[in-house]
């Protein structure tokens, strides 16, 4: 009898890669690898890869048509059960490459999705997967329906086809217009939640990086959860919110997010926002870098990127080495934390360096006890702008042309604010308590 590993089951997969003059070939060799990893977590096996150098993509297959024969011919050869192409093909590549191949061709969205849609657990994520996978799909609608529509022009050769591409289109887009409406109101409800969490007025941290980063095993470590972590990509998909104790008591809300990645779509980017404005809300940032990983600086540029796009990129930030259980000298990823300023190193699994962890985010979280009461003019509505985005308003009056603001300001705005800081200290605006009216005393006799 023959013994079936999971090797033998898994989906035999080639990778396929462009590389432009703009590119190295490291640049190409890393997607490359990536892109292998997030095949690995949707449950294939990569059996070859191939690259192309070539100025720009081809219209018709994306890399050179005798590249594309080549391959199908490799495909046929080793069993290939699908291609996967390593940047976002348009609807006609995609048509001319299965027709070519005439086996399943993915580029890396589709394949991103799929591995969201394998980890979606709650509604909020299984709605914003749905509408990533409409939004890819409906520019490409016309492929699906080629074996229904007539090609000829003419009197009679509007056929079912076209009918019912028309009524896919319209079913898609009315299905995308109740997503969207559907994810408004998960918007509102986190909304709710979160001015719930402000009440309590505990600080507020998100652990933001690049997907298998280690962000779920850090949470995991500082508030004793069993969160599900993996050493996969994308292992955790849904946000998490936890608290935890520092070792000085202060209390604080922990949010797990979903992991960025290199080339992440940008719709996929607006899907998630109803998720991802726990980063836009958090207090700091806890960015979380995998240690073990040779050019780790690249996965920092990536984070970088999307926090820019989520407009979080200012926020104040405690930058964390995971993983160094996995290096074999440390003294290396100690000058590495040496060139960022209070960066700390930890192995969130073996909670190595979390002594220094908890050290630095006090301090961090020190100067959001400290209230400042300011009066602001109103033209300086780019100053207000900011305050409200990376720091945090407990109180708002408006006084003359000026605007009185009660507000915890992290030290990067400190500066900016000390000119308008109200050094009275008068108590902050609020909603006047109704006073109980006097007890009646009733004379003896009266």
């Amino acid at each position: 009898m023959i013994e079936v590993t999971s090797e033998d089951a898994a989906e035999r997969t080639l990778l396929v890669a462009l590389e432009t003059p703009d590119d190295s070939r490291t640049h190409t060799d890393e997607s490359l690898e990536e892109l292998g990893e997030l095949v690995r977590s949707a449950g294939g096996v990569v059996i070859d890869k191939i690259v192309q150098r070539l100025h720009s993509p081809t219209a018709p297959f994306y890399i050179g048509k005798g590249k594309a024969e080549e391959a199908a011919k490799l495909v046929k050869r080793l069993n290939i059960q699908s291609i996967v192409f390593d940047d976002e093909l348009t609807p006609a590549q995609a048509r001319n490459l299965e027709k070519l191949f005439t086996k399943k061709v993915l580029d890396r969205t589709q394949l991103i999705l799929d591995i969201f849609a394998q980890r979606a657990r709650t509604r909020e994520g299984k709605l914003q997967i749905e509408l990533a996978q409409l939004q890819y799909l409906l520019p490409r609608l016309t492929r699906m329906w080629t074996h229904l529509s007539r090609q000829s022009g003419g009197i009679g050769t509007r056929g079912p086809g076209e009918t019912q591409l028309e009524v896919d289109r319209r079913r898609v887009q009315e299905r995308l217009a109740r997503l969207e409406r559907d994810l408004e109101e998960v918007r509102k409800h986190r909304m709710i939640q979160r001015e719930g969490r402000r009440r309590n007025h505990w600080p507020i941290c998100a652990l933001v990086g690049y997907t298998n980063a280690g962000k779920s095993t850090l949470l995991n470590r500082l508030t004793s959860s069993d969160v599900y972590a993996a050493d996969q990509l994308f292992a955790t998909l849904d946000p998490t919110v936890r608290s935890f104790f520092l070792p000085n008591q202060q209390q604080v809300l922990l949010t797990d997010t979903v992991g960025f990645l290199q080339k992440l779509p940008h719709h996929l980017v607006d899907s998630f926002r109803a998720t991802l404005e726990e980063v836009q809300e958090a207090d700091v940032l806890i960015h979380v870098v995998d240690a073990s990983y040779p050019r780790f600086r690249d996965q920092m540029d990536a984070v970088e990127e999307v926090l820019k796009q989520l407009d979080a990129d200012k926020k104040q930030t405690l930058l964390v080495f995971n993983k160094t259980d996995r290096l074999e000298l440390s003294g290396n990823i100690d000058r590495t934390a040496e060139q960022f300023p209070h960066a700390v190193a930890v192995s969130a699994l073996t909670g190595k360096g979390m002594d220094q962890f908890y050290s630095e985010l006090e301090g961090m979280l020190r100067s959001w006890r400290m209230e400042v009461r300011l009066r602001i003019p109103q033209a300086e509505s780019a100053l207000m702008a900011e305050i409200y985005r990376i720091g945090r308003v407990t109180a708002v009056s408006y006084e003359a042309n000026d605007v009185i603001l009660t507000a915890h300001i992290p030290p990067m705005l400190q500066g900016r604010v000390k000119a308008y800081i109200v050094a009275d200290r008068e108590p902050a605006a609020r909603t006047p308590r109704r006073r109980k009216a006097p007890r009646k005393v009733v004379e003896p006799g009266g």
